[in-house]
């Protein structure tokens, strides 16, 4: 299975504090915006997002079809080809993509401890 690009979306009080505290590790906003409120931050091929107010917890988040560049690669898994997959092996999602579609869509479920993860194909 082909997750693609990972990142980890976290929940943040307050996005400017959250924003220079991972500057003083390295990170540098590669997209978002702070008016927004949300912010993708980079460190080599580490990424973060930021998120003031989107929601309660920390996500883990797949990018199927995305490099940690947001670079579109050739080969990957469609989100309802992984969805199939997911369903086959008795995962219980939470957001299940529309199957009559193509491009860009979602699914999320949760791990066995409560972590949310996003499958969040963009292309």
């Amino acid at each position: 299975m082909k997750l693609g690009a990972f990142s980890i979306s976290l929940a943040v009080k307050d996005i400017k504090a959250s924003k220079e505290f991972y500057e003083k590790l390295g990170f540098s906003k590669f997209a978002g915006a702070l008016d927004k409120k949300y912010l993708i931050m980079k460190n080599e091929n580490s990424l973060i997002g930021l998120f003031e107010g989107m929601f309660e917890n920390n996500i883990l988040t797949f990018n199927p079809g995305w490099d940690e560049n947001a670079a579109k690669v050739e080969n990957f898994d469609d989100v309802r080809t992984i969805q199939k997959e997911l369903k086959e092996k008795n995962v219980s999602l939470m957001k299940e993509a529309d199957t009559a579609t193509s491009g860009p869509e979602n699914i999320t479920f949760m791990d066995p401890d409560g972590n949310v993860i996003l499958i969040d194909q963009h292309v």
